[in-house]
């Protein structure tokens, strides 16, 4: 039986990194300095939730059938999972990033200089907020 790969060191809770790779059907040692990806850093009891979460389409009320646990605690195992990854429940990855495209940007500014739209309109255009575009122009 194949044991899962630790990734904390069983003597000092330091970081494992992997070193040496083996593949048993041609016989090759491939050997290195490996990262381990995100999901090798989910505890077991973890990647069984986002296995269930996988199967159930990502529907926290198909889980809570499934898991006979309440709305919540789904909720909070599903932060606790999202928080084991390296990211904030809630937040955007790349919040900077933009959200519409380089073209209407620049239409939203030229609106702006011109005079046809509020500085308030343009920021909430520019942040993405394309809901009555056509109201002030």
């Amino acid at each position: 039986m194949q044991q899962i790969l630790p990734t904390q060191c069983p003597l000092c809770a330091g970081e494992i990194t992997v070193t040496r790779l083996y593949c048993p059907a041609c016989d090759v040692t491939i050997e290195g300095r490996f990262a381990v990806g995100h999901f090798l850093r989910l505890t077991p009891e973890q990647l069984a939730f986002v296995e269930t979460f996988v199967r159930c389409e990502g529907k926290l009320s198909r889980m809570e059938g499934e898991l006979g646990l309440s709305y919540p605690t789904i909720r909070s195992r599903l932060h606790d999972v999202i928080r084991a990854l390296g990211y904030e429940p809630g937040k955007e990855e790349s919040p900077s990033s933009p959200r519409i495209s380089d073209e209407e940007r620049l239409r939203i500014l030229e609106a702006l200089n011109q005079g046809r739209i509020s500085t308030q309109k343009a920021m909430a255009l520019l942040q993405g907020d394309m809901s009555g575009i056509d109201a002030e122009e």
